[in-house]
């Protein structure tokens, strides 16, 4: 849902005629890219240090939570029967402690252990083609999916059925928040990191000014209304149902499941936008609330004051509805602006 979230010229710089001494590294990674923009601070690190800082944590991570691999540690822990415990380092397990959050707040529809259900779907690793399965396969499938059958003890991460895991709705956000400490830690204090969509900024742009992100929000006349959000020391996340689906028999099938149901959810909600200082929860909630709906979702948001932009499909279009949070968000941003 990239197209609802925008940043303008390059990911920051609105407005930006004429060049700012700001530095940019970028890269592939997690099947996408990263980027990376920041004020270079005196006697700071230099680009390819910064690069290298970035590039190191993004391979821990890959390391550690890629399904795509068959040496990551989450890989080998999906290989491992009903009753097993694999060691894991402390980013693994807090991990799973924030997915276990999202689980109870999401009454379930929020599973880390959704993997079989995406493969058999047609939207996993190991998938081999998109379709609506079986129903007795489906049925099968889904005695194997139950986060409650996840637990920690003490370093190891233990499942009492045959669970797979997956944390691509968690770990990008996870990401930005390391990036955004690792720089900081070296100096950097002004600063915007994107990986594959989930971002955070810092501090302000080389005229002092905020970076800006430009969410683009449907209107009931199908015209596109931009507003421009300032977004220091926040994480921003959208999550979507467009850019990955199917269709069979004149239906939609997107990659966004809901536990619950063993399959992918079907209402009118296309996207949702979270602000919050950690890209983590941003990641996070904003799946959450894809998976719960335009209406329970709406009243989720509203019941734990999260900064949420809701895009929803109806016949004539798209429309967009916003949380009290956000407003906030946007009324900090404005008044940050004017001083």
């Amino acid at each position: 849902m990239k197209a609802i979230l925008s940043t303008l010229c390059t990911l920051a710089l609105v407005g930006c005629g004429k060049p700012d001494p700001v530095e940019h590294v970028s890269g592939p990674t997690m099947g996408s890219t990263y980027s990376v923009q920041y004020v270079p601070p005196a006697n700071g690190p230099g680009a390819d240090q910064v690069k290298q800082e970035v590039e190191t944590i993004l391979a821990t991570l890959d390391q550690h939570f890629s399904t795509y691999r068959g040496d990551s540690l989450v890989s080998t822990f999906n290989q491992l029967p009903a009753g097993s415990c694999q060691a894991m380092p402390e980013d693994v397990l807090r991990l799973v402690r924030f997915g276990e959050t999202l689980w109870r707040d999401s009454g379930g529809a929020f599973d880390l252990s959704v993997e079989p259900l995406m493969d058999l779907w047609g939207f996993g690793p190991q998938s081999r083609e998109q379709k609506v399965p079986d129903p007795q396969r489906l049925a099968e499938v889904r005695e194997r999916v139950g986060q409650g059958h996840l637990r920690i003890d003490g370093e190891q991460l233990c499942k009492d059925l045959a669970l797979e895991l997956d944390f691509d709705s968690i770990v990008a956000g996870y990401s930005v928040d390391l990036i955004a400490a690792r720089l900081r830690a070296l100096g950097i204090d002004n600063l915007l990191v994107e990986v594959t969509g989930e971002l955070k900024a810092l501090g302000h742009k080389p005229d002092g000014s905020a970076w800006r992100v430009a969410l683009e929000l449907p209107r009931e006349d199908r015209q596109i209304a931009e507003q421009i959000v300032a977004v220091d020391g926040l994480g921003v996340s959208t999550s979507g149902d467009y850019r990955n689906y199917f269709e069979e028999n004149g239906q939609r099938f997107s990659h966004t499941f809901d536990a619950r149901l063993g399959r992918p959810v079907t209402h009118s909600l296309a996207a949702v936008t979270v602000f919050d200082p950690s890209a983590l929860v941003a990641d996070g909630y904003s799946t959450l609330l894809l998976i719960l709906g335009p209406e329970q979702g709406w009243e989720f948001a509203v019941a734990q004051d999260l900064a949420a932009v809701f895009t929803i499909r109806a016949d004539s279009g798209f429309s967009a509805r916003v949380t009290p949070a956000f407003e906030r968000v946007v009324a900090r941003g404005a008044a940050g602006n004017k001083q």
